[in-house]
């Protein structure tokens, strides 16, 4: 085996491992959270933010009114909005003002983290652990995460694309949707 295919394996597995220690009651929150909201904000910085950046556009193809924060068009959150921040160490500083000041606005918070400590577990209403190693993250117990060769975090940021769309898989599902639905909600001027 080559070096790229040792390379490719061990992060495939990693991810693999990271699965196996979810199943459906451990996002079923977040399922019933986005199912009654009317309007979701998205929150994540640095490469989470990339992640978290991509499941705001496919809520929005699965109808949702959804809102990535650093948009210029993102709208005042208001009582009974879902926020959702994905935050690997659950405390960075600029997270911790923008999810104090959601809930202040009346927001529901909704954060998405491996880390057994931080800031952010303290204020969130709920909170979903993806069992992966992130940059800065604290953890309580060997059970909290998967072991990685990988670097700063790059095994939680891998993970919460495809947990992503995984839960938009689901979500499709729950809502009684077809692909063809949401792909009459895509950019169709491109």
């Amino acid at each position: 085996m080559n070096n790229f295919q040792k390379m490719a394996n061990s992060a495939l597995d990693e991810l693999s491992n990271v699965f196996a220690k979810m199943n459906d009651k451990d996002i079923r929150p977040l399922l019933d959270s986005i199912e009654k909201a009317d309007r979701i904000f998205l929150l994540g910085a640095g490469r989470e933010g990339l992640s978290t950046r991509e499941f705001a556009m496919r809520l929005m193809h699965l109808g949702k009114e959804a809102h990535w924060l650093w948009d210029d068009t993102t709208p005042a959150v208001s009582p009974g909005d879902l926020f959702i921040c994905a935050c690997g160490s659950a405390d960075v500083s600029h997270e911790n003002v923008i999810c104090d000041n959601a809930k202040q606005a009346g927001a529901n918070l909704l954060l998405i983290t491996p880390s057994s400590e931080g800031y952010l577990l303290s204020i969130a209403d709920i909170v979903i652990k993806v069992p992966a190693m992130a940059y800065k993250a604290v953890y309580h117990s060997e059970d909290d995460y998967v072991p990685t060769n990988q670097m700063m975090g790059n095994q939680f940021e891998q993970a919460l694309l495809i947990f992503f769309d995984v839960i938009v898989m689901m979500l499709k599902d729950e809502m009684d949707l077809t692909n063809e639905d949401m792909e009459a909600r895509h950019r169709n001027v491109e």
